[in-house]
Protein backbone atom coordinates (compact mmCIF):
# COMPACT_ATOMS: atom_id res chain seq x y z
CA UNK A 1 0.00 0.00 0.00
CA UNK A 2 1.82 3.43 -0.84
CA UNK A 3 1.98 5.91 1.70
CA UNK A 4 -0.92 8.09 2.78
CA UNK A 5 -0.92 12.02 1.47
CA UNK A 6 -3.55 15.07 1.68
CA UNK A 7 -3.51 18.49 0.22
CA UNK A 8 -5.87 21.31 0.72
CA UNK A 9 -6.01 24.41 -1.17
CA UNK A 10 -7.83 27.71 -1.14
CA UNK A 11 -8.18 30.74 -3.51
CA UNK A 12 -9.94 33.49 -0.53
CA UNK A 13 -13.40 33.64 1.84
CA UNK A 14 -15.64 36.39 1.85
CA UNK A 15 -19.30 37.32 0.55
CA UNK A 16 -19.04 35.16 -2.12
CA UNK A 17 -22.76 33.40 -3.10
CA UNK A 18 -24.96 32.22 -6.02
CA UNK A 19 -26.02 35.71 -6.51
CA UNK A 20 -22.56 37.29 -6.38
CA UNK A 21 -21.09 35.17 -8.87
CA UNK A 22 -21.78 34.30 -12.19
CA UNK A 23 -22.09 31.13 -13.75
CA UNK A 24 -18.77 31.99 -15.74
CA UNK A 25 -17.07 33.22 -12.99
CA UNK A 26 -18.56 30.16 -10.66
CA UNK A 27 -17.12 27.60 -13.45
CA UNK A 28 -13.65 29.13 -14.16
CA UNK A 29 -12.87 29.29 -10.18
CA UNK A 30 -13.71 25.40 -9.76
CA UNK A 31 -11.74 25.09 -13.16
CA UNK A 32 -8.40 26.42 -11.62
CA UNK A 33 -9.48 25.02 -7.88
CA UNK A 34 -9.37 21.78 -9.70
CA UNK A 35 -5.52 22.71 -11.97
CA UNK A 36 -4.16 23.31 -9.08
CA UNK A 37 -5.19 20.57 -6.86
CA UNK A 38 -4.13 18.05 -9.73
CA UNK A 39 -0.87 19.76 -9.48
CA UNK A 40 -0.20 19.29 -6.05
CA UNK A 41 -1.80 16.02 -6.06
CA UNK A 42 0.75 14.90 -8.95
CA UNK A 43 3.53 15.37 -6.81
CA UNK A 44 2.60 14.02 -3.70
CA UNK A 45 1.28 10.92 -5.84
CA UNK A 46 4.63 10.47 -6.69
CA UNK A 47 6.26 10.80 -3.77
CA UNK A 48 7.33 14.14 -3.73
CA UNK A 49 7.31 16.44 -0.71
CA UNK A 50 4.86 18.77 0.83
CA UNK A 51 7.13 21.72 0.47
CA UNK A 52 7.16 21.18 -3.70
CA UNK A 53 2.95 20.36 -3.68
CA UNK A 54 2.28 23.68 -2.19
CA UNK A 55 4.73 25.44 -4.19
CA UNK A 56 3.20 23.60 -7.53
CA UNK A 57 -0.32 23.95 -6.36
CA UNK A 58 -0.29 28.01 -5.29
CA UNK A 59 1.75 28.71 -8.57
CA UNK A 60 -1.28 27.41 -10.84
CA UNK A 61 -3.49 29.95 -8.63
CA UNK A 62 -1.47 32.55 -8.80
CA UNK A 63 -1.49 32.33 -13.16
CA UNK A 64 -5.06 31.95 -12.57
CA UNK A 65 -7.03 35.71 -12.86
CA UNK A 66 -9.96 34.45 -10.89
CA UNK A 67 -7.85 34.49 -7.72
CA UNK A 68 -6.32 37.64 -5.75
CA UNK A 69 -2.61 36.75 -6.22
CA UNK A 70 0.01 37.23 -9.17
CA UNK A 71 -2.11 37.63 -12.23
CA UNK A 72 -5.61 38.73 -11.65
CA UNK A 73 -4.33 40.47 -8.15
CA UNK A 74 -6.14 43.51 -7.11
CA UNK A 75 -5.11 46.90 -6.79
CA UNK A 76 -3.44 49.33 -4.67
CA UNK A 77 -5.13 52.89 -4.17
CA UNK A 78 -2.68 53.94 -6.67
CA UNK A 79 -3.46 51.77 -9.23
CA UNK A 80 -0.48 49.25 -8.67
CA UNK A 81 -0.04 45.45 -8.11
CA UNK A 82 1.78 44.77 -4.55
CA UNK A 83 2.07 40.88 -4.07
CA UNK A 84 2.69 39.13 -0.96
CA UNK A 85 3.36 35.36 -0.14
CA UNK A 86 5.13 32.69 2.62
CA UNK A 87 6.35 28.90 2.39
CA UNK A 88 7.15 27.24 5.48
CA UNK A 89 8.62 23.63 5.91
CA UNK A 90 7.14 22.14 8.86
CA UNK A 91 9.97 19.35 9.38
CA UNK A 92 12.49 22.19 10.38
CA UNK A 93 10.41 25.23 10.29
CA UNK A 94 12.39 26.99 7.98
CA UNK A 95 10.09 29.33 6.51
CA UNK A 96 10.57 32.06 3.69
CA UNK A 97 8.42 35.14 2.65
CA UNK A 98 7.97 38.54 0.53
CA UNK A 99 5.75 41.54 0.63
CA UNK A 100 5.05 44.12 -1.55
CA UNK A 101 6.98 42.29 -4.65
CA UNK A 102 5.71 43.99 -8.44
CA UNK A 103 7.61 42.00 -11.02
CA UNK A 104 7.99 38.46 -9.92
CA UNK A 105 5.74 36.08 -12.01
CA UNK A 106 5.22 33.79 -8.81
CA UNK A 107 5.64 35.03 -5.53
CA UNK A 108 5.43 31.92 -4.05
CA UNK A 109 8.59 30.66 -5.63
CA UNK A 110 10.46 34.32 -4.47
CA UNK A 111 9.76 33.20 -1.20
CA UNK A 112 10.62 29.11 -1.25
CA UNK A 113 14.22 31.04 -2.56
CA UNK A 114 14.25 33.78 -0.03
CA UNK A 115 14.43 30.53 2.35
CA UNK A 116 16.91 28.55 0.64
CA UNK A 117 19.03 30.45 -0.29
CA UNK A 118 18.87 33.96 2.19
CA UNK A 119 19.45 33.75 5.76
CA UNK A 120 16.13 35.73 6.04
CA UNK A 121 12.80 35.04 6.56
CA UNK A 122 11.45 37.91 5.14
CA UNK A 123 12.14 40.43 2.44
CA UNK A 124 9.75 43.10 1.38
CA UNK A 125 9.99 45.97 -1.44
CA UNK A 126 12.42 47.24 -3.87
CA UNK A 127 14.86 44.66 -2.29
CA UNK A 128 12.65 42.16 -2.71
CA UNK A 129 12.46 42.77 -6.55
CA UNK A 130 16.21 42.65 -7.19
CA UNK A 131 16.82 39.52 -4.58
CA UNK A 132 14.07 37.72 -7.32
CA UNK A 133 16.12 39.08 -10.30
CA UNK A 134 19.86 38.21 -8.93
CA UNK A 135 18.16 34.17 -8.32
CA UNK A 136 16.61 34.30 -11.70
CA UNK A 137 13.17 33.69 -11.07
CA UNK A 138 10.52 34.83 -14.09
CA UNK A 139 9.90 38.65 -14.29
CA UNK A 140 7.34 39.99 -15.94
CA UNK A 141 6.40 43.36 -16.85
CA UNK A 142 3.58 45.14 -13.90
CA UNK A 143 1.28 44.92 -16.50
CA UNK A 144 1.21 41.44 -16.75
CA UNK A 145 -0.85 41.27 -13.55
CA UNK A 146 -3.34 43.54 -14.32
CA UNK A 147 -7.47 42.38 -14.94
CA UNK A 148 -9.92 44.76 -16.19
CA UNK A 149 -12.13 42.93 -13.38
CA UNK A 150 -9.84 44.34 -10.54
CA UNK A 151 -9.18 47.24 -12.61
CA UNK A 152 -13.25 47.73 -12.35
CA UNK A 153 -13.17 47.33 -8.88
CA UNK A 154 -10.93 49.47 -7.54
CA UNK A 155 -12.25 52.32 -9.75
CA UNK A 156 -15.88 51.21 -8.04
CA UNK A 157 -14.45 51.71 -4.79
CA UNK A 158 -12.26 55.34 -5.41
CA UNK A 159 -15.63 56.54 -6.90
CA UNK A 160 -17.37 55.96 -4.09
CA UNK A 161 -14.18 57.59 -1.91
CA UNK A 162 -14.36 54.02 -0.04
CA UNK A 163 -11.83 53.33 3.05
CA UNK A 164 -8.58 52.15 2.05
CA UNK A 165 -9.75 48.26 1.54
CA UNK A 166 -13.21 46.45 0.13
CA UNK A 167 -14.73 45.79 3.47
CA UNK A 168 -16.72 42.94 1.91
CA UNK A 169 -13.27 40.63 1.44
CA UNK A 170 -15.22 39.18 -1.78
CA UNK A 171 -11.75 38.21 -3.32
CA UNK A 172 -8.84 37.06 -0.94
CA UNK A 173 -5.85 35.24 -1.05
CA UNK A 174 -4.89 32.00 -2.39
CA UNK A 175 -3.09 28.92 -0.45
CA UNK A 176 -2.26 25.25 0.34
CA UNK A 177 -1.11 22.99 3.28
CA UNK A 178 -0.68 19.36 2.42
CA UNK A 179 0.76 15.99 4.42
CA UNK A 180 3.20 13.71 2.74
CA UNK A 181 3.58 10.36 2.07
CA UNK A 182 6.63 10.65 4.96
CA UNK A 183 4.15 12.47 7.54
CA UNK A 184 5.81 16.02 7.17
CA UNK A 185 4.12 19.12 6.54
CA UNK A 186 4.21 22.45 4.52
CA UNK A 187 1.87 25.67 3.85
CA UNK A 188 2.04 28.27 1.26
CA UNK A 189 0.11 31.72 1.00
CA UNK A 190 0.47 34.38 -1.60
CA UNK A 191 -2.14 37.44 -2.19
CA UNK A 192 -2.47 40.79 -3.86
CA UNK A 193 -3.89 42.32 -0.61
CA UNK A 194 -7.07 44.15 -0.52
CA UNK A 195 -8.48 46.43 -3.21
CA UNK A 196 -7.38 50.15 -2.58
CA UNK A 197 -5.00 49.21 -0.08
CA UNK A 198 -2.10 52.19 1.19
CA UNK A 199 0.80 53.38 2.62
CA UNK A 200 2.48 49.62 1.96
CA UNK A 201 -0.44 48.25 3.51
CA UNK A 202 0.81 44.39 4.47
CA UNK A 203 -1.83 41.63 5.49
CA UNK A 204 -1.38 38.43 7.23
CA UNK A 205 -0.41 36.14 4.48
CA UNK A 206 3.72 36.78 4.40
CA UNK A 207 3.85 36.59 8.11
CA UNK A 208 4.61 33.69 9.55
CA UNK A 209 2.58 32.06 12.64
CA UNK A 210 -0.35 34.90 10.89
CA UNK A 211 -1.36 34.08 8.02
CA UNK A 212 1.28 30.87 7.19
CA UNK A 213 2.33 28.32 9.40
CA UNK A 214 3.54 24.94 9.56
CA UNK A 215 5.04 22.49 12.16
CA UNK A 216 5.61 18.68 11.86
CA UNK A 217 5.13 18.47 15.80
CA UNK A 218 1.26 19.97 14.92
CA UNK A 219 -0.05 20.87 11.23
CA UNK A 220 0.42 23.25 8.80
CA UNK A 221 -1.95 26.12 8.49
CA UNK A 222 -3.08 28.78 5.70
CA UNK A 223 -5.35 31.61 6.08
CA UNK A 224 -7.78 34.27 3.92
CA UNK A 225 -9.79 37.00 5.31
CA UNK A 226 -9.29 40.05 7.56
CA UNK A 227 -5.63 40.50 7.61
CA UNK A 228 -5.36 42.87 10.29
CA UNK A 229 -7.37 40.47 12.86
CA UNK A 230 -5.57 37.49 11.76
CA UNK A 231 -2.22 39.23 12.75
CA UNK A 232 -3.64 40.29 16.01
CA UNK A 233 -4.60 36.34 16.76
CA UNK A 234 -1.71 35.08 15.34
CA UNK A 235 -4.11 32.51 13.65
CA UNK A 236 -1.88 29.94 12.06
CA UNK A 237 0.07 29.56 15.34
CA UNK A 238 -2.77 29.48 17.48
CA UNK A 239 -4.33 26.23 15.96
CA UNK A 240 -1.05 24.65 15.60
CA UNK A 241 -0.67 25.46 19.57
CA UNK A 242 -3.71 23.94 20.50
CA UNK A 243 -2.66 20.53 18.28
CA UNK A 244 0.48 20.57 20.28
CA UNK A 245 -0.79 21.61 23.74
CA UNK A 246 -4.22 20.17 23.82
CA UNK A 247 -4.08 17.64 21.39
CA UNK A 248 -7.69 19.22 19.97
CA UNK A 249 -7.94 17.95 16.31
CA UNK A 250 -7.59 19.94 13.12
CA UNK A 251 -10.59 20.94 12.81
CA UNK A 252 -11.69 21.66 16.51
CA UNK A 253 -8.39 23.87 16.86
CA UNK A 254 -9.67 25.65 13.35
CA UNK A 255 -13.66 26.47 14.54
CA UNK A 256 -11.78 27.96 17.82
CA UNK A 257 -9.59 30.12 16.45
CA UNK A 258 -11.40 31.48 14.25
CA UNK A 259 -14.41 32.15 16.35
CA UNK A 260 -11.83 33.86 18.20
CA UNK A 261 -11.53 36.33 15.15
CA UNK A 262 -14.93 36.57 14.76
CA UNK A 263 -14.90 38.14 17.84
CA UNK A 264 -12.39 40.54 17.34
CA UNK A 265 -14.12 41.64 14.08
CA UNK A 266 -12.90 39.53 11.43
CA UNK A 267 -14.38 37.86 9.42
CA UNK A 268 -12.00 34.75 6.50
CA UNK A 269 -11.53 31.13 6.51
CA UNK A 270 -8.62 28.66 6.94
CA UNK A 271 -7.30 25.38 5.82
CA UNK A 272 -5.31 22.80 7.77
CA UNK A 273 -3.51 19.71 7.29
CA UNK A 274 -2.04 17.61 9.80
CA UNK A 275 1.43 15.05 9.81
CA UNK A 276 -1.28 12.11 10.57
CA UNK A 277 -2.77 12.87 6.91
CA UNK A 278 -6.02 14.64 8.52
CA UNK A 279 -7.12 17.55 6.98
CA UNK A 280 -9.70 20.62 7.55
CA UNK A 281 -11.22 23.75 6.35
CA UNK A 282 -13.15 26.54 8.68
CA UNK A 283 -15.22 29.74 7.64
CA UNK A 284 -16.72 32.35 8.92
CA UNK A 285 -17.97 33.82 5.79
CA UNK A 286 -20.75 32.92 3.20
CA UNK A 287 -18.20 31.06 1.08
CA UNK A 288 -14.29 29.94 0.16
CA UNK A 289 -13.10 29.09 -3.24
CA UNK A 290 -11.76 25.38 -1.92
CA UNK A 291 -10.55 21.83 -2.72
CA UNK A 292 -8.78 18.94 -0.83
CA UNK A 293 -7.47 15.94 -2.14
CA UNK A 294 -6.13 12.65 -0.66
CA UNK A 295 -4.16 9.30 -1.45
CA UNK A 296 -7.71 7.34 -0.40
CA UNK A 297 -9.33 9.12 -3.42
CA UNK A 298 -11.12 12.14 -2.61
CA UNK A 299 -11.12 15.25 -4.71
CA UNK A 300 -13.52 18.13 -4.48
CA UNK A 301 -13.42 21.70 -5.14
CA UNK A 302 -16.46 23.62 -3.69
CA UNK A 303 -17.08 26.90 -3.44
CA UNK A 304 -20.03 27.97 -1.04
CA UNK A 305 -20.32 26.89 2.66
CA UNK A 306 -23.54 24.66 2.22
CA UNK A 307 -20.92 22.66 -0.08
CA UNK A 308 -19.32 19.68 1.68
Amino acid sequence: MSPCWSLVIHGGAGRITREVLTPEQDAGARAGLDAALKAGSAVLAGGGSALDAVEAAVRVLEDDPHFNAGRGACFTRDGTNELDAAIMDGRDRRAGSVAGVTRTRNPVSLARKVMETSPHVLLAGPGADRFSAEQGLEQVDPHWFHTDERRRQLDELLSRNAEAFDSDMKYGTVGAVACDGQGHVAAATSTGGVTGKRWGRIGDSPLIGAGTFADDRACAVSCTGSGEVFIRVGVGHEIAARRRFTGEDVQAAADAVLAEVRALGGTGGTIVAAPDGTIAWSMTTVGMYRGRATSGGEHQVAIYADEG
